[in-house]
């Protein structure tokens, strides 16, 4: 199911207010109500809240509508997981909590902490099938992402960019940008994501009380499930991280989980899939994306999805869309 807390919406009337936005149409485009986002724990329908923001941005004509909304937003509107990732003793540690709960959280929003070169990329990544223009609620993600890391860590929470696939905004609207970030950012960028020194997970949390941590994740245990994910879902999640670099093989993928291969085939038939399904899945979801960012050459994104050349990535295109990659990227722009 893709849901998410209505909590997401926080800051939204706010925002709308101030842009003098009528939002009782675009509550109904959208299928939702202002009743139903009175729960903040109540789960709704991600796509409808994605398609909500992307309206609501077009008709008030503002780029930065969802940081304008993330501005407004604190540790406590992630409801009661926020008291258990705001006594952990280090921000990797507060990140692994946020993805432990992401399927209470949002179902559709996947936390990727990817390190290389004593570096860390921080990613948040939506994983819609079939996959929907969600800039608006990208922005939003990665700026509440941003604000937690900051609660975490408070003065010492300093990234070394913040970057986003799309073209730099006009002047008026990078105001916005660097009000809410405390560091430099970059526009054009292959990937949208927070990028940290490695050192920066184990940075301690100033904050943060083994006793306070432990009765609140024995509070939540009793009024939060963490929402147990399937084998699909966690190779998935796997497959996204290991993809670029050309690792997305079946016995890495094993290996990442703790399984053996037999294992991991043996779960996926259960299910009614195979690995090459899945991976052919995430694929068929990614290259979408991909397509949509015009910088990304045909060759950048062959290697995003794992293969070694662009012969052989053309190939499986052709398989499976039954048109050129060429073709099949003009058709999304005219979009």
């Amino acid at each position: 199911m893709e849901l998410v807390r209505s909590a997401s919406l926080t800051g939204y009337f706010a925002v709308a207010e101030e842009l003098r936005l009528d939002v009782t149409p675009l509550l109904r485009n959208a299928a939702l109500s202002r009743a139903m986002l009175d729960n903040p724990d109540q789960m709704i329908p991600a796509r409808a809240v994605v398609r909500l923001l992307e309206d609501s941005a077009e008709a008030s004509g503002c780029l930065t509508f969802g940081l304008q909304m993330a501005a407004r937003r604190e540790l406590a509107d992630l409801g009661l997981v926020s008291l258990l990732i705001a006594h952990q003793p280090t921000l990797g540690e507060a990140l692994a909590v946020l993805g432990e709960y992401r399927n209470r959280i949002n179902t559709n929003l996947m936390l990727r902490v990817e390190q290389f070169d004593g570096l860390a990329l921080l990613r948040e990544v939506f994983t819609f099938d079939p996959p929907l223009v969600s800039r608006q609620a990208d922005d939003l993600a990665i700026a509440v992402l941003d604000r937690m890391c900051r609660t975490v860590l408070g003065a010492g929470w300093r990234p070394i960019s913040i970057s986003f696939r799309y073209d730099a905004p006009p002047a008026a609207d990078r105001k916005v940008y660097k009000n809410l970030f405390d560091c430099p950012v970059e526009f054009g960028s292959e990937f949208d994501g927070i990028l940290i020194s490695h050192s920066t997970l184990d940075m301690p949390n100033p904050r943060s009380e083994p006793a306070l941590a432990s009765h609140a994740r024995k509070l939540i245990g009793t009024m939060v499930d963490p929402g147990q994910r399937t084998i699909v879902e966690e190779v998935e999640q796997a497959i996204l991280v290991l993809m670029p670099a050309g690792r997305a093989a079946i016995e890495t993928v094993a290996d990442t989980l703790g399984i053996n291969v037999r294992t991991l085939q043996r779960r996926l038939v259960n299910e009614g899939t195979s690995f090459s399904g899945v991976l052919n899945r995430v694929r068929v979801r990614e290259v979408t994306r991909h397509f949509a960012h015009r910088r990304h050459r045909l060759t950048d994104i062959a290697h995003m999805l794992g293969y070694a050349s662009l012969g052989a990535f053309s190939r499986w295109y052709s398989e499976n869309f039954h048109e050129t990659p060429t073709d099949g990227r003009n058709r999304t722009l005219r979009r």
